[in-house]
């Protein structure tokens, strides 16, 4: 790290206090500085991967992430929850989308890819687009090519199922699509995955050293509303836009196209993004809840605070709970608004209290708001929480008052004796803002619950309202194993 910018977010004289002391407790300064500049990277570039159903994307995505996790079955139209992983080629990381996973409406394919990929693409920084090397280009291909092209996006086109050399002349013939060279792949056997990477990788922007979570620096600040279908989230979105901007229907799904409206709110101006689910046909259903959610996905990933609507009228559920966990593992600011606060009698807000300290605990440091996005009541109060959220996304500790703190929380509670030894926590540093990323440097393997104890501390010391905070932890080799690998 040779300029000042690779510092993550130390300054010169801070960055070159830090290394001194990482020197006096015999870590490596190359794994310091690695470990830094890991955890102080802006928001993972994102990388969609679309075709038709079943040419094998969940197949290419499971290779791609080196693990099977994404849903494969052998016919079009599997649905699942999770639709975004982190991956990792040539060191450098970044995220997937997958793209698969939704119902063939048989009436109009070519519709349902083009919505499919659509929701993806908006969000992705490049695009893996896959197509049966065996079958050849078919109409639909045509069609989320033609998708492809008025996007702009960077695309690197992937002839699947290509698993020896006689298939080579099948992934030739796609360059007749016109997007350039076929990359031929097996991604059931891995044969040819790698060159494709490296073609991501050139398609796809570096990690920014510092988030700006996908608003311009200095532009108006982009609000997510996100929450199960018809929890109100287009009746707010009118309400504090003071104007019927979204179509609102009591049936369950009626937002088709994602909505950004420039709004004033308390005398600023905020990018709203509406991200209600899409119509619903009966034979489609399990297709637009997938298409919901990948969207959903799309707007928090582009947003700064996500506003996570909740309806109040209903048992908080399981949907609930994956969309506030879809919010926080993407690092944005969290304000809660429960909904329909009006409707509550004595009974269901007694039993909703006692929801919300068992069932939302993951978030109980993000401020909540008690709306009703149909009367307006208490709708003033949302500006401060987005306010308090952002202010604690952005919160920087400096270095040497960390350490301070570390050192007397250490003192206090030190870690619970393991097998004989105690690991200690030996300095940290916070490498990035946007959520706040703190990097511990430790003399053994810190167990999870003092970690959650550890962030518990920090929030209480520090604040970090409404922001999720990510720590990692690098443990410091045995000395002996340091002199056995240099000789």
């Amino acid at each position: 790290m040779n300029d000042q910018h690779d510092h993550g977010a130390l300054g010169d004289a801070e960055y070159a206090e830090f290394m001194e002391l990482a020197a006096e407790e015999g870590f490596d300064i190359e794994e310091v500085e690695g470990a830094i500049e890991e955890a102080g990277h802006g928001p993972l570039p994102v990388l969609a991967v679309v075709g038709r159903p079943n040419v094998g994307k969940s197949t290419l995505v499971n290779r791609i992430i080196g693990r099977r996790e994404a849903v494969v079955e052998d016919k079009p139209g599997v649905t699942r929850d999770r639709v975004t992983y982190e991956a990792e080629w040539a060191g450098r990381r970044f995220k997937v989308v997958d793209t698969g996973g939704w119902e063939q409406d048989v009436l109009g394919i070519d519709a349902s890819v083009a919505a499919q990929a659509e929701y993806a693409i908006e969000a992705a920084d490049a695009v893996v687009f896959v197509v049966d090397a065996k079958v050849g280009a078919t109409d639909t291909d045509e069609a989320v090519v033609r998708l492809l092209r008025k996007a702009g996006k960077p695309v690197v086109l992937c002839a699947n199922k290509v698993d020896g050399q006689s298939g080579e002349s099948d992934a030739a013939s796609l360059w007749s699509l016109g997007l350039g060279m076929p990359h031929p792949v097996s991604s059931l056997h891995g044969r040819g995955t790698g060159d494709m990477l490296d073609a991501v990788l050139e398609a796809l922007p570096e990690a920014p050293a510092q988030t700006f979570g996908g608003a311009a620096p200095g532009g108006p600040r982009r609000i997510a509303l996100i929450g199960r279908p018809n929890v109100g989230k287009s009746s707010l979105l009118n309400k504090v836009a003071k104007e019927d901007r979204v179509v609102v229907n009591e049936l369950a799904g009626t937002t088709r196209d994602p909505v950004d409206e420039l709004i004033e709110l308390g005398g600023i101006t905020w990018k709203f993004v509406d991200t209600a689910g899409i119509r619903k046909k009966v034979h489609l259903q399990q297709g637009a809840d997938y298409y919901a959610s990948l969207r959903t996905a799309a707007a928090v990933e582009k947003a700064e605070v996500a506003v996570i609507l909740i309806d109040t009228t209903e048992t908080i559920s399981v949907q609930d709970q994956r969309i506030i966990t879809m919010a926080v593992e993407a690092g944005r600011a969290i304000v809660i608004a429960y909904n329909k606060w009006d409707e509550l009698d004595e009974e269901r807000r007694y039993y909703l209290e006692r929801e919300i300290e068992t069932e939302m605990q993951q978030v109980s440091w993000a401020p909540r708001v008690n709306v009703s996005a149909l009367t307006g009541r208490h709708m003033e109060k949302l500006v401060p929480a987005i306010e308090t959220a952002l202010a604690g996304w952005e919160t920087r500790v400096p270095t040497g008052r960390l350490n301070a703190f570390l050192g007397e929380v250490v003192a206090a509670h030190p870690h619970p004796i393991r097998g004989g030894k105690q690991p200690r926590i030996l300095f940290g540093t916070q490498a990035g803002s946007k959520p706040p990323r703190f990097v511990l440097f430790a003399s053994g393997f810190l167990e999870h619950g003092y970690r959650r104890f550890i962030e518990r501390r920090l929030r209480e010391e520090f604040g970090f309202d409404g922001t999720p905070i990510h720590i990692s932890v690098r443990v410091r080799e045995k000395r002996g194993a340091q002199y056995k690998k240099k000789k």
